[in-house]
């Protein structure tokens, strides 16, 4: 606490130091600082903490995998060393080893709550799952060794570690100790054999004999060992490597998958040649010789039923002329053989079986197939072996993610119109069966606001995911693709394209929930905006708009920071139309083709055929960019829509353009530097050593903000249903600058004349506020952020009335710059008075397809939010937040306020102004890895902790705030991590997260029948304490492994449980425990009164033989 009052000190004066302070963008005025006093600030240092609360997602490069046939739980282990474990839907946890070494192998100890993980570095650890966040319990590394297989049999505490060595090591999984009984290698196979057999990859037990366990070694060798007597029983020999080995329930044969694409069937008892010999992909030659060799059979599983034939499921062993074959399972069951074809290559597979006890019946009923990029669970109950419907959120990787966006306390209708008609979406086929993996229970969280996520993808599908109450379904997706014309052929891509791959990749996406806009842009300098419709409806011709968007710089020219030219005025008489204005002549770049360069292309062709529009999201218009004289179109950065204005901001490194989409004009299309007046002291001219060339084309004029702007800045209206109109203002282009798919300036240090001269659009905000200094009345606006620092006011002029807004012309003009800052703008927003924030007004939805009575008493406008009565000139605030400092400005005065530098050496790649307890606040996330919150409007920091560095452009791409302290990024390819900076849902976290624990009975074990019991034919036990104990076996050597303890041992872990389950689970082991303890009190009371009517006969004995004798007698 101490740390938190010392810090707020400190920022209180540097806050006041700010707020008196004076700077070349604005001069503190003197009542500033005592108005701002009156805003009271509710937030404190208090209100944040920093954690992750949960992963969803496909794990990324599974590596392993296991699963609890009684608890129904799934384990996935990863190449990174992470955990995820799946329950029932919505039961979902992610852990992870600190060595972050690739998981090997996975054991359950079965209906124990608990899991033992084999890592790639020789290490194995032990997992209570009895918590709601696992921890490790113990740990064992191994420092001589390498682990290449362990298996852990039913109900025992003794786990086999087999290694490359060829060495069987035991470990007692309540201590986490070594046992003193080791099966060597040169033990268990044959002395005459003079080579080494290779790694253990198999180690099992016989399912009728504990006794007896089976060790398969890669050379071929199969030995059956004797674990009381020390010795191997037989020996197995085939000529090829084996990769896994399975039993029949009855222990009497065992099947070995071989490196030749053969499986080998054993007989225990006949040692010396192997019972059947089958190729399952292999040609069968007429002269009966041996098949040729296949590839290898990576895994095999051997599963019994009570009626009917076994089934036998194995991965792999697919004939080499089959090139470019997908992978594929192979589920064999009698004379049937069915080949299924997976999308991806698999890793494992398991096959689920009714019991947990290997030695009885099996009865599979599915089988659960691990793929590099997707789980499939195969029905094997239902004839052509259909899947399950997956209930996890999976698919996010299902195309690359591009971008993302979060949206939390969302309208409450949202969520079910999307569910709707997502619906209709869901394939069919699936198996009728409920999902098998139903493990866990829920949170008992009290989150009860509509969360919303929506991911753009590189095929240009966009997804909206239900992610209330930290779970995650997909509601709908929209294709995007679907607008255009897919190219015929290698050419056609290579004349206009300018991405080689995934041309409909989603660059940004803009989403009003409340009127349920929707506005994309693509990679191809296209964008695309959508209404929400529940009704079905057939586009005849899709709507279109071309767009010309010069770079600022000719070919000819070069930039020169010294050069000082008189700045190119607009010329006022010029016409926007492209029929009445005909671009300059260019010189010829680009292709150098007999045509001339291209021009007027777009990079995509829109679809010609009529569209059939599913309910949900439909097309309202479709804008391209379009190449200038051989020069591409540069990629968007930075995209806005408001649905009360009607109006789509887009910008990118050449300039800015507005669309009216109720009218389907363009209004304006300028470069960014005519933004500035003439006079305006932080206008940067392009500059050149050489003579600037005369730009000519309509533009708008920078700062008069008169009726002679609004009429050149029109675009012509068409009664054609299909309009292409391209902009006629012709600005200078630059072939030697080409932005990434991230366009920001990345660095402070960054000096060169290029990225200091070529200044870029970075961010829109639409807002009700006071165009100019001298107003007193609010009106609409458009605030204009650019990459280097400046922040434009633009104002809007908007027809009063529905019926003259859609036949009159928007006005547009340009109020010159508000304020600078360092660094490009991030994001902007207003404040009232009293510090609270003031959305961009919104029109409430209303379904585009109904009727017109329906879309009148739908379509009201929300009124503009009313003038500040606070006494003083100023009446909002101006929240303005760059790559390196935040501002906030007075309105209308702009003078500034407050300012806070956010970092020196760094920069911020995502800063949004969220809603937090009840107040708001600027939430930033920093290349260095820094997450920091900043106080409204005083800026105090509020939050700074070093939570995660910029590996890698996906999470800068993708890392995004959202309100009530939620935020999220794309933590692997596969995976979206949420976290929170709200100290009140850190502290509920514990009740959110699901439970994966549960007190369930383990199943009876099978009966033996009378005979079998009468005769000893059922299944032997084996004392294994006696065996592998201290005792039996002695100490193991201590250089061997070493053991890591964790914070409790198997006792404690039983213990650990927390909320209503763990209070559960701890009074069934009370009660087991009172019981036992009531048992051997009753064991201790029957042999007293044993002893005492033993006792009482030998003295009734004495009295008998003595009773007749004198004393002296005696």
């Amino acid at each position: 606490m101490k740390k938190f009052n010392i810090r707020k000190v400190l920022d209180g004066l540097t806050a006041a130091s700010s707020s008196s302070s004076t700077s070349s963008s604005a001069t503190a005025q003197p009542g500033t600082a005592r108005e701002n006093d009156a805003v009271h600030e509710t937030l404190q240092s208090e209100h944040f903490q920093l954690c992750k609360t949960v992963r969803h997602g496909f794990p990324y490069q599974p590596s392993s995998m296991a699963f609890d046939p009684v608890q129904k739980i799934l384990a996935v282990g990863t190449q990174t060393g992470a955990l995820r474990l799946f329950g029932r839907a919505g039961v979902e946890c992610f852990c992870q080893h600190e060595s972050g070494a690739a998981v090997i192998q996975l054991q359950f100890l079965i209906n124990e709550g608990a899991l033992v993980s084999a890592l790639a570095d020789d290490s194995i650890h032990m997992w209570n799952l009895r918590q709601k966040i696992p921890a490790i319990l113990h740990s064992l590394k191994f420092n001589r060794e390498r682990i290449t297989y362990c298996h852990l049999p039913f109900q025992s505490k003794w786990l086999y570690i087999g290694t490359e060595r060829g060495n069987i090591h035991i470990v007692n999984v309540e201590s986490f100790t070594l046992s003193g009984y080791v099966i060597m290698w040169n033990k268990a196979i044959e002395l005459s054999t003079k080579t080494h057999p290779g790694p253990v990859v198999h180690i099992s037990d016989n399912p009728m004999d504990e006794g007896k366990l089976l060790i398969g070694f890669e050379c071929g060798i199969v030995v059956l060992w004797d674990l009381k007597s020390k010795k191997a029983d037989c020996r197995y020999n085939y000529d090829e490597a084996i990769h896994s080995v399975a039993w029949h329930h009855e222990g009497k044969q065992f099947v070995c998958s071989h490196s030749d694409g053969t499986l080998t069937t054993w007989n225990i008892r006949v040692p010396a040649k192997s019972a059947q010999i089958i190729t399952p992909h292999g040609k069968q030659p007429k002269d009966g010789k041996k098949p040729e060799p296949c590839k290898p059979i990576l895994k095999v599983e051997y599963k019994t039923t009570r009626v009917g034939d076994p089934f036998m499921v194995l991965s792999g062993g697919l004939s080499y002329d089959t090139v470019g074959r997908r992978a594929c399972l192979t589920v064999m069951h009698g004379k049937s053989t069915a080949v299924l074809e997976m999308d991806y290559p698999i890793v494992d597979f398991l096959t689920l079986c009714e019991t947990p006890y290997p030695n009885d019946f099996q009865e599979p009923y599915a089988v659960l197939v691990l793929l590099e990029k997707d789980l499939v669970l195969i029905d094997l109950g239902q004839i052509g072996y259909p899947i399950f419907e997956n209930p996890y959120p999976l698919t996010i990787h299902e195309s690359p993610v591009t971008c993302c966006e979060y949206f939390v306390d969302c309208p409450a209708e949202l969520i079910p119109a999307l569910y709707s008609v997502g619906s209709r979406q869901k394939r069919q086929g699936y198996s009728k069966k409920e999902w098998p993996i139903s493990g866990g229970n829920w949170g008992q969280g009290t989150q009860s606001y509509p969360e919303i996520i929506i991911t753009g993808h590189a095929d240009g599908s966009i997804k909206f995911w239900d992610a209330s109450a930290l779970m995650l379904q997909v509601l709908y997706k929209l294709k995007t693709a679907k607008v255009f014309e897919k190219a015929r052929s290698k050419e056609e891509k290579a004349n206009t394209d300018i991405v080689e791959e995934d041309p409909f990749a989603i660059q940004t996406l803009c989403w009003c929930p409340e009127s349920r806009m929707l506005c994309v842009a693509g990679v191809s300098a296209h964008v695309i905006i959508y209404r929400f419709s529940k009704q079905e409806v057939t586009t005849e011709v899709v709507q279109l708009l071309e767009v010309r968007m010069q770079s600022e710089f000719s070919n000819g020219d070069s930039p020169d920071p010294a050069g000082e030219q008189t700045p190119t005025l607009p010329n006022p008489g010029a016409s926007p139309s492209p029929q009445e204005s005909e671009p300059p002549t260019q010189p010829q770049t680009g292709s150098n083709s007999s045509d001339g360069p291209r021009d007027n292309i777009a990079c995509l062709q829109v679809r010609s055929s009529p569209l059939k529009q599913s309910p949900g999201y439909q097309v309202e218009l479709v804008i391209q960019l379009v190449w200038v004289s051989g020069e591409p179109p540069q990629p968007i950065t930075s995209l806005a829509i408001n649905s009360s204005y009607g109006l789509v901001v887009f910008g990118n490194s050449n300039g800015l353009a507005v669309v009216d989409y109720l009218q389907k004009t363009l209004l304006l299309n300028m470069g960014t530097s005519e933004l500035y007046s003439p006079s305006d002291p932080y206008h940067r001219q392009p500059r050149s050593p050489r003579k600037v060339r005369q730009s000519s084309g309509a533009t708008c004029d920078s700062n008069d903000g008169s009726n002679t702007s609004e009429d050149r800045c029109k675009s012509p209206t068409s009664a054609k249903i299909s309009r292409k109109i391209s902009s006629s203002s012709e600005q200078k282009t630059d072939l030697d600058a080409k932005d990434n798919s991230f366009t920001r300036s990345r660095s402070s240090s960054v000096t060169s004349i290029d990225r200091e001269s070529r200044e870029s659009i970075s961010a829109f905000h639409f807002c009700e506020s006071y165009p100019r200094k001298t107003d007193s009345v609010v009106s609409p606006c458009l605030l204009v952020g650019t990459t280097q620092g400046t922040v434009v006011m633009v104002a809007l002029s908007l027809p009063p009335g529905v019926d003259q807004r859609l036949q009159q012309p928007v006005g547009i003009s340009s109020c010159g710059t508000m304020v600078t800052l360092k660094g490009g703008i991030l994001t902007m927003a207003l404040l009232d008075a009293t510090g609270a924030l003031l959305p961009p007004s919104f029109e409430s939805w209303y379904d585009p397809n109904s009727s017109d009575e329906e879309k009148e008493k739908s379509r009201r406008r929300r009124p503009a939010s009313p003038p500040s009565s606070q006494e003083g000139p100023d009446a909002q605030y101006a929240v303005l937040c760059s790559e390196k400092q935040a501002k906030v400005v007075a309105m209308p005065s702009q003078t500034r306020v407050y300012k806070h530098n956010i970092t020196e050496s760094s920069f911020v790649l995502r800063a949004d102004v969220v809603q937090m307890a009840g107040a708001y606040c600027i939430a930033c996330f920093c290349a260095n890895g820094h997450i920091m919150t900043l106080s409204l409007p005083s800026l105090r920091p509020l939050l700074d902790v070093n939570y995660l560095p910029l590996t890698d452009m996906r999470i800068a791409r993708t890392f995004c705030f959202s309100n009530l302290g939620q935020a999220l990024y794309l933590t692997s390819p596969t995976e979206i991590q949420r976290i929170t900076y709200s100290q009140e849902t850190c502290d509920n976290r514990q009740e959110m997260l699901s439970e994966l624990f549960t007190p369930v009975e383990t199943p009876e074990a099978p009966n033996r029948g009378f005979f079998k019991g009468l005769f000893g034919g059922g299944a032997q036990s084996l004392d294994r304490e006696d065996l592998f104990g201290e005792t039996g076996a002695g100490k193991a050597s201590r250089s061997l492994a070493q053991h890591i303890p964790g914070p409790a041992g198997m006792e404690g872990m039983k213990c650990a449980a927390s909320g209503v389950v763990g209070d559960l689970a701890r009074a069934r082991i009370a009660l087991d425990e009172r019981g036992q303890k009531l048992g051997e009190l009753e064991d201790r009371t029957a042999a007293m009164m044993a002893s005492a009517d033993s006792f009482s006969k030998h003295a009734h004995d004495m009295m008998l033989k003595y009773k007749d004798k004198k004393w002296y007698q005696l």
